[in-house]
């Protein structure tokens, strides 16, 4: 178990990431994914008000619903949700009549009192900060959020979300949630996680397996460059020959732990500092294995050196 930033919420070291929910996994493979990854130790559930309102048909809080659902149904003990806010098509932004009646709506999707974790999604330059941070702090205050957090924000914008929330005696952020993977670390490691050293925030990153290129699925160059899926669109750009070094090498550590590809690329990001847990989503109930294992890999000094050798100024950086 690992605690997430300065707050009380311990949690199993990977987060399922809910973005498949209500897309790739309709309501049954949610329910059996959701089933194997608590019975697997895994508590901490990671979604946002707006998945999957991308999806033809959809409107928005698609994963939220599934998983309040499940809660409902299953009513497990000491689970963590994590949700967003900014992106829903009705809620837009971070004004705070939109976080406070956000907020609302996924309390009401979710079946929950209170919202464990509450991520500002992205960035809005449009709305006062001092009005979004006293906003997310009124939300703790009124019982509606227990902890609140950002996501999509660089370095200086969370700075100032800490002055002005210490200003104002507002809840102090607990977490970022960055894009942050062995092909994508420059500038995380070069600007938010000094701020989250400082501070003690906790990361939780998303995109650990760099949209399935870290599985080892593409491995060939000529693989990745003839994509017939989206996914396989956004792993081709990493198919490099330094992208492939680091399949090889995710490969050669994995096969010392009888680990798979993806399971020692997010062991590596877990490693790193100020990370409490990556995200990961899986869409087929047969995934869920693997990611649970990457959570108890424990790669050793020399190992963590070749991968960060071999991934310095990845292609993504």
């Amino acid at each position: 178990m690992t605690r997430i930033g300065r707050s009380d919420l311990d949690i199993f070291p990977l987060s399922l990431g809910g973005n498949v929910f209500g897309w790739t996994a309709d309501r049954d493979a949610t329910f059996e994914i959701l089933d194997a990854f608590h019975a697997g130790g895994g508590d901490f559930i990671d979604t946002a008000d707006s998945y999957s309102a991308w999806v033809p048909g959809n409107t928005g809080g698609e994963s939220e619903k599934l998983i309040g659902e499940w809660l409902a149904s299953r009513t497990p003990q000491n689970v963590v949700v994590a949700t967003k806010v900014s992106q829903h098509p009705d809620f837009r932004g971070l004004s705070a009549a939109n976080v406070r009646a956000a907020a609302e709506a996924s309390l009401t999707r979710l079946g929950v009192d209170t919202i464990d974790l509450y991520y500002a999604h992205f960035d809005d330059p449009e709305t006062p900060l001092e009005e979004t941070v006293a906003a997310f702090g009124d939300l703790v205050t009124d019982g509606l959020v227990r902890y609140v957090a950002v996501s999509n924000f660089s370095a200086d914008r969370i700075r100032s979300w800490i002055e002005l929330a210490k200003a104002g005696g507002s809840a102090l952020p607990v977490a970022v949630q960055p894009h942050y993977n062995l092909v994508h670390r420059n500038e995380v490691e070069e600007s938010i996680v000094p701020v989250a050293e400082e501070f003690g925030l906790s990361l939780v990153p998303y995109y650990g397996l760099a949209s399935g290129f870290l599985t080892g699925k593409y491995r060939s160059a000529e693989a990745a460059q003839a994509p017939s899926t989206p996914r396989a669109e956004g792993a081709a750009k990493y198919a490099t020959p330094q992208g492939l070094r680091i399949i090889d090498t995710l490969g050669e550590i994995g096969a010392a732990h009888d680990a798979s590809i993806a399971a020692t690329a997010l062991a590596w990001l877990r490693a790193q500092p100020t990370v409490a847990a990556p995200i990961a989503s899986a869409s087929r109930v047969s995934q869920v294995d693997d990611l649970l294992t990457s959570a108890r890999i424990d790669l050793t000094a020399d190992e963590l050196a070749a991968l960060d050798a071999v991934s310095s100024w990845s292609p993504a950086s």
